[in-house]
């Protein structure tokens, strides 16, 4: 299991609005990411009624911005490549709030394609066997 403190300077995310705690698996194309934080009344998304689940989708790009940052780290690669989100695509919300009784966030993520210009992923939220929101996320590199 990785920390948040092994790819953080490699993410824009940062602080609070930093949603994944940990990576429990990942590879050259998926990720396994847990957020854990969400139950907590300081939560930067969550208002008053909690959090929505188009939020989620913010937990599904954030995934990927953490296994963009662990290819690259893995690849000992000079330069990190800024990325910008640029579109999200079939997303389904299965739930309007997330339970938060109900424990952790699990965030898969899948890289269908990258390249030298970005990348796209299909991502999904599950909390125990439930899935609570799944889309596409497309990310383009900022310094091309």
């Amino acid at each position: 299991m990785l920390t948040q403190k092994e790819w953080a300077a490699y993410i824009p995310h940062a602080g609070d609005m930093a949603l994944i705690d940990a990576v429990h698996a990942w590879d050259d194309t998926t990720i396994h990411a847990v957020g854990h934080r969400h139950s907590s009344n300081d939560h930067p998304l969550r208002s008053a009624a909690g959090l929505h689940a188009v939020h989620l989708a913010e937990y599904g790009a954030q995934a990927t911005a953490v296994h963009g940052a662990l290819r690259a780290i893995s690849r000992a690669q000079a330069k990190m490549r800024p990325g910008r989100l640029v579109s999200l695509r079939d997303v389904r919300l299965m739930v309007e709030y997330v339970d938060l009784s109900k424990g952790r966030l699990d965030v898969h993520a899948e890289c269908l394609s990258a390249d030298e210009g970005g990348a796209q992923y299909i991502f999904r939220v599950e909390q125990g066997e439930r899935l609570l929101a799944s889309g596409r996320v497309a990310v383009m590199h900022t310094d091309t």
